[in-house]
This record gives structure tokens, C-alpha cells and sequence, in this order.
């Protein structure tokens, strides 16, 4: 299962509703460090803590523009987990259809 070690960084990073709220804001578009602070209500070292989590994730990337710290989502959010997920549904669905089928048989049968 190594190929979905991503997964981990990516549901752990969704876990929080703050950084959930984040990224939310950041679909609105760019924002500094700061107004991230400010609009949430926090320190800069605990908006930092959640922003390093994020960029970890690969949700968002940052960048320094003089003084000034931006953020902003990253190009390809969410694909490799909406893949996996995807992935998923099409395994559970599968076997769902085979419990039917099975379950067809088995009335049949009676």
C-alpha cells in the first residue's frame, strides 16, 4: 500500500476545520500569511503550523514576495485523492454487484 501513503498527509490535513476553512479562503484566491491570521483569528506561529501541513499535503503552495508570505491552492488539489476514491467506489460498487447477482441466484433457487 505504499502507493497511497499521500492519503494519510492528505485525510490528516482535511481533519481540521480550520485548515478546511483555509482552503476554502484560498479558493476565493491568494492570501497573505497575515489576512490568514487575521480572518481566523490566530497567531502567526499557529497559522504557520497549519499552513506547513497543507503545503506538506500538497494543497497549497507558498511563496515570498518581499516581506510577505502568499498562499494560494495548489495547481492539481485533490486529483490523486479524488482518483483513489474513485478507485474505491468502483471496488465497493463491484461487489455490490455481485452480491445481487448472488442474492438473484439464490432466491431463484428456492
Amino acid at each position: 500500500m505504499v502507493q497511497y501513503d499521500f492519503l494519510g498527509a492528505s485525510f490528516g490535513a482535511l481533519a481540521d476545520p480550520t485548515r478546511r476553512g483555509i482552503l476554502e479562503h484560498l479558493g476565493h484566491g491568494p492570501a497573505s500569511v497575515t489576512e490568514l491570521a487575521d480572518r481566523f483569528e490566530m497567531t502567526l506561529t499557529g497559522m504557520k503550523k497549519h499552513l506547513r501541513l497543507l503545503e506538506g499535503a500538497g494543497m497549497i503552495v507558498t511563496e515570498k514576495r518581499g516581506r510577505v508570505r502568499y498562499c494560494r491552492l495548489g495547481a492539481n488539489i485533490f486529483d490523486r485523492e479524488v482518483a483513489w476514491l474513485q478507485n474505491y467506489r468502483r471496488m465497493v460498487e463491484a461487489r455490490m454487484d455481485r452480491l445481487g447477482e448472488f442474492l438473484e441466484r439464490t432466491e431463484h433457487n428456492q
